[in-house]
């Protein structure tokens, strides 16, 4: 035999050594990416790309001005970290499922709504609370159910193929869930810390739950984001005039509410390897953020931020406050709360969403996977680990 065959002989037995040796437990090569055909979002103000916006008033002006240069439903001057993610991923921005008008759903959808909670038990109607009529229940049980639906039923007649996603996509897709944080500034509002407390098994339940309906309907790959550290909020944080002394931490943040955010997370991150076992099927990623967005406040200056406890976008002075983008009353005269000049210095937008340049450091913290459990980048989101 010539040497260049054996050559070639020799290099197909190395590749297919390889193949055998990268592949994993679901059949899939571990060094391959997923190539995700799509991504499904659910989740609240910090992924909602303008399903609120659509549903009941627009986010003003100056939302959107750094990255959009006008409102586009996003709380925020720019891009969300699922904004990142999917241009890591090479896929479109998400259109919000809610926004009727110049939406393409060919490559994912987004179901988040400003304002969301895991629980649908939280009392009291939009106009009371303030709270997202679509919760994480509404938006699985109703919203993504009747897309996955409606949209094969269109396919399968041949109707808007251009700007619908295949039948076979649902199964390859990857689902990402960015919701909580609300269940936990809203209920901090509302409840003592100890009966928030007492109410996270059954916030960790429902969030699980959900998951598990998902993967009912056929979906396989999980990107979970855990809670963020709601005590750091410029919004918790200025409204505490004359803190007690010991309540809070060498950064400024409420002590007592990140450590109950704490324990959520941890309470999940233990309902998720239950998880693991119960949907064998599954591939099952948990996101830290909370640590994510922690270190990014922890280190504020030293990657070009300014104090991390100021806002951008909205005047929050002693007991008078003016939304971001509204006109109000201070000091007996009225002003329009617009944004700072340079937003890209700033960490909170609002005082409870945060800045595109906050939410980018955050994306690039979290896509390579070195705060995930597994650690698997979200590019091989799609493939289970062995533990």
């Amino acid at each position: 035999m010539k040497f260049s065959n054996l050559l070639a002989l020799g290099i197909s037995l190395s590749l297919a050594l390889s193949a055998c040796v990268g592949a994993t437990e679901n059949g899939t090569n571990s060094d391959q990416p997923c190539n995700f055909p799509a991504i499904y979002n659910f989740g609240g103000s910090n992924s909602d790309t303008g399903g609120m916006s659509a549903s009941f008033y627009p986010l003003p002006p100056p939302n959107g001005r750094t990255f959009f240069q006008r409102p586009v439903g996003r709380a925020s001057d720019g891009r969300l970290v699922i904004d990142f993610i999917a241009e890591h991923l090479k896929l479109p921005h998400l259109s919000a499922y809610l926004n009727s008008l110049e939406a393409n759903f060919a490559k994912g959808a987004n179901f988040a709504a400003l304002e969301a909670t895991i629980l649908g038990t939280w009392e009291g109607t939009y106009l009371q609370t303030g709270l997202s009529t679509f919760k994480l229940p509404h938006q699985v049980n109703v919203h993504f159910d009747q897309f996955k639906n409606r949209t094969i039923d269109l396919y399968n007649q041949g109707k808007h193929r251009d700007s619908l996603p295949k039948p076979e996509d649902f199964s390859r897709a990857l689902y990402t869930l960015d919701i909580g944080h609300t269940d936990f500034t809203y209920g901090f509002r509302v409840i003592a810390e100890d009966q928030l407390r007492a109410r996270m098994p059954e916030i960790v339940n429902s969030l699980t739950a959900h998951v598990e309906v998902l993967y009912d309907k056929g979906a396989r790959s999980f990107w979970i984001q855990n809670a963020r550290p709601v005590g750091c909020l410029p919004n918790t944080t200025i409204s505490i005039s004359d803190p007690k002394p010991g309540s809070l931490d060498q950064n400024g943040c409420l002590k007592s509410q990140n450590e109950i955010v704490t324990e959520f997370n941890k309470q999940l991150k233990d309902k998720v390897i239950e998880l693991r076992t119960k949907l064998p099927e599954a591939s099952i990623t948990l996101v830290d953020v909370y640590t994510a967005e922690y270190d990014l406040i922890s280190s504020a200056n030293s990657h070009g931020f300014t104090d991390p406890l100021k806002i951008c976008c909205g005047i929050h002075e002693n007991a008078e406050y003016v939304k971001c983008g509204n006109r109000g009353i201070v000091n007996g005269k009225q002003v329009f709360a617009d944004s700072c000049k340079n937003p890209e210095q700033y960490i909170s937008w609002d005082g409870i969403h945060r800045t595109e340049a906050a939410n980018q450091w955050i994306a690039n913290r979290i896509v390579d996977g070195s705060l995930s459990d597994p650690p698997v980048p979200i590019a091989f989101a799609c493939q289970k680990m062995k533990m």
